[in-house]
């Protein structure tokens, strides 16, 4: 696919900031998260990029798949998923009510990631949802929020409910739906997502296995949380992401154009 480069239209900060995002993407796809062409991963660009006043967003070009995505043909859109500058790519304004739900009401949600896994899915329609029997899990109990199903969310008026039962989450189960973290970087995004994504997977594997389930300490659970409360690199996605992205270079680097 020939996309023209925006490296030399856009500032350095942003360009890295698409690199990290089209990076984030192809990642997503290479772990087996992706749902075809559908969910996104936003990412909010800073005000030294936008300037004081702009509230502008980073998002997938509605039906590229994630592993074609590239630092170039990702959307530069507004808070309503408006284009900000000419893109030849659609966008799916629906697809973005949830994810500009959460930067609305997060300011310091930098990355929003969501999936739509069958491991996630499965344990979103769980009544027990995420259970504290994998070290994994205690991460995502730290600092984990439920949403109720309310049909595709594409209506304006989920938003005060689902920013409601988020609060100051940075995990979210999307009932019968899927999963949702929120990172101040793509790298915390992305870190998150695979803590979430593998004790999902954990979850059902212990419970295919038939037998009981041993739970965690409820002691152990909130000590992590009291931990993840006070520091403030989240689960540190800043060491881990230099790895990941000699890794993808290393099979493609193709994102980066």
């Amino acid at each position: 696919m020939n996309i023209p480069s925006l490296q030399n239209a856009v500032s350095a900060e942003e360009w890295q900031l698409r690199c990290d995002l089209a990076a984030c993407y192809r990642l997503v796809a290479l772990y087996g998260w992706s749902d075809l062409v559908f969910t996104h991963i936003s990412l909010k660009l800073p005000e030294s990029v936008t300037g004081p006043d702009a509230h502008h967003f980073l998002i997938n070009p509605y039906g590229l798949m994630f592993d074609e995505i590239t630092a170039s043909s990702l959307v530069k859109v507004d808070g309503q998923c408006h284009k900000v500058i000419d893109s030849p790519f659609p966008v799916n304004p629906a697809g973005f009510v949830i994810h500009s739900a959460v930067h609305e009401a997060r300011p310091d949600a930098g990355c929003v990631l969501h999936t739509h896994t069958r491991a996630g899915v499965g344990v979103s329609a769980q009544a027990g949802g995420v259970l504290p029997i994998s070290q994994q899990s205690t991460f995502v109990l730290a600092s984990l929020a439920y949403h109720a199903y309310e049909g595709v969310a594409f209506r304006d008026d989920e938003k005060p409910r689902l920013q409601a039962d988020l609060g100051r989450a940075n995990f979210m189960v999307l009932r019968n739906h899927g999963l949702l973290v929120v990172g101040r970087t793509v790298a915390d995004a992305f870190l998150s997502m695979y803590t979430f994504e593998n004790a999902c997977r954990i979850q059902i594997d212990a419970q295919a296995g038939g037998g009981a389930l041993t739970q965690v300490d409820p002691r152990i659970v909130q000590g992590v949380s009291e931990a993840m409360r006070v520091q403030t690199g989240g689960l540190g996605g800043a060491f881990v992401w230099p790895s990941l992205i000699r890794k993808l270079d290393r099979l493609d680097s193709g994102y980066r154009c």
